[in-house]
């Protein structure tokens, strides 16, 4: 007999569990989490869990605290009998800390994919990584969605001469799928960081002159990255140029840098909730992708078929 998933919410993004709920006809677990006087995290699943099928949708931006509520949540799902319990994390937290890129530092990802594995996760469904490679940081299984059938639909056969840009090396795989979908060419921008989250000099490979160009990555943090990059495609020839990023951090003053930048629009998924509105910026919802990951995987079906589902749900 087929059951029913039961879908919990921890609070880093409540909206969107509920658009999940929304999108399945199902009713949303009740879970009662408190924040104790010295900030210590208490949590209590409302509804019986015994022998169920969890998920737990809490993506992982900062504070720190969310990543702590959502090991909290796992292990009291775990200590509940649950039969499986799925770690549903639309934003995977401390991805960028991947290698030891200088001595004397941390793996962070690595850390991170430990304590979820320990804290009782049977599965981890997650969304554009910063680093695929952090699938093998995991020895539970790792299903892996894309947001590019939210973000294609827009572009697709609705802008001419349109070319995908990468703001880095590291993006060529996803600014190359991207073209694919959209059978648009591909340019590369090489960039040379001074220190974190700071840009010292742009280069352009490629030709961007009288196209109109769509930056894609996976996230977008302090916003100078991008800003830096719109103007030197607009300095190299570029019509217009459109964004397609899907965790938007947007830290410090990020929103108004996009405000006050030439790029036309800025699209990015409701994977963490924005911090703040922007005219620019337009939020595509990731919930039906995530729902329809969630369904397929607590009726055993294949998750690669998502790729291939009804963009008009998305």
């Amino acid at each position: 007999m087929e059951t029913q998933p039961l879908i919990f919410s921890g609070s880093s993004n409540p909206e969107l569990t509920k658009k999940i709920c929304n999108y399945l006809k199902l009713p949303e677990g009740k879970v009662f989490i408190k924040r104790f006087n010295d900030g210590e995290i208490w949590t209590k699943f409302i509804d019986n869990v015994r022998g169920e099928d969890v998920y737990i949708v809490q993506p992982t931006q900062p504070p720190a605290e969310n990543l702590m509520e959502l090991l909290i949540m796992l292990d009291a799902a775990k200590r509940a009998s649950a039969k499986r319990v799925t770690a549903v994390l639309p934003y995977f937290g401390y991805a960028r800390q991947d290698r030891k890129d200088q001595p004397r530092v941390s793996i962070s990802a690595k850390l991170v994919a430990n304590l979820i594995t320990v804290a009782g996760a049977d599965r981890v469904i997650t969304m554009d990584l910063h680093a695929a490679q952090i699938q093998g940081f995991f020895d539970i299984p790792f299903d892996h969605l894309y947001a590019s059938p939210i973000f294609t639909p827009l572009f697709k056969g609705k802008i001419k001469n349109l070319v995908v840009a990468s703001p880095d090396v590291g993006g060529i795989k996803l600014a190359r799928s991207y073209a694919n979908r959209l059978n648009a060419g591909l340019v590369v921008i090489d960039k040379k960081r001074s220190k974190h989250n700071e840009v010292a000099e742009m280069n352009l490979i490629g030709d961007v002159k009288d196209k109109n160009v769509l930056i894609v990555d996976d996230l977008i943090d302090t916003g100078g990255t991008i800003v830096k990059a719109v103007e030197k495609l607009l300095e190299c020839g570029a019509n217009k140029v459109y964004g397609a990023i899907t965790h938007a951090l947007l830290s410090g003053d990020a929103v108004e840098k996009i405000d006050n930048s030439q790029i036309t629009k800025l699209y990015v998924t409701d994977s963490i909730p924005l911090k703040k509105k922007s005219n620019k910026i337009i939020v595509k919802s990731a919930s039906a992708l995530l729902a329809e990951a969630i369904i397929r995987c607590n009726r055993n079906q294949s998750i690669s078929s998502l790729f291939d589902i009804d963009k008009d749900k998305i």
